[in-house]
């Protein structure tokens, strides 16, 4: 009998004038029943990746929503600021605070990854079993694929990519 896996995440902005923006996102997956009593880790993974899935398309929409109407927003963004407000207020981990990776690099000088890698990243990461977590932890000081900068994105996926081939990694 399939384990159902439901994960959701709503976030709402403050906009002028008592206005707010608004978007949730719930998925639903079917894994392995066994898989909580085998491998602790691997379920854990899978919660942080539908958790991570749904935070970007949460992020993706109320950046849409501000695009669409930017003087509703305030600005280029749901904020007004030029960023986005704090992750979902989901994460506790200390390098997370204010947005900030723990190295002191700023995501806001960069464009962040796009949509198209991150979902190729848990799409490959899912697929090798890679801890994404803690990968990108170590490697990037990032939480979440959506934090990489563009270019950190792509090398990244190259990476999954030639370990997957065999041809490098870990």
């Amino acid at each position: 009998m399939p384990l159902k896996l439901n994960v959701g995440l709503s976030k709402k902005v403050g906009l002028p004038d008592y206005g707010s923006l608004g978007a949730s996102c719930n998925v639903e997956l079917e894994l392995d029943a066994q898989l909580l009593t085998r491998d602790g880790n691997l379920f854990q993974q899978q919660v942080r990746q539908a958790f991570a899935a749904c935070s970007q398309a949460v992020q993706d929409e109320l950046t849409r929503q501000a695009a669409a109407n930017p003087a509703r927003a305030g600005g280029s963004n749901a904020n007004g600021t030029g960023h986005s407000n704090a992750h979902s207020g989901a994460s506790s981990s200390p390098h997370a605070r204010n947005g900030a990776p723990r190295n002191g690099r700023n995501r806001s000088n960069g464009r962040k990854a796009t949509s198209a890698q991150v979902r190729a990243i848990f799409a490959i990461a899912n697929r090798e079993q890679v801890d994404l977590v803690r990968e990108l932890q170590s490697r990037f000081q990032v939480d979440r694929p959506d934090d990489l900068s563009i270019g950190d994105a792509s090398r990244f996926i190259d990476e999954l990519q030639a370990r997957s081939a065999g041809t490098g990694g870990d």
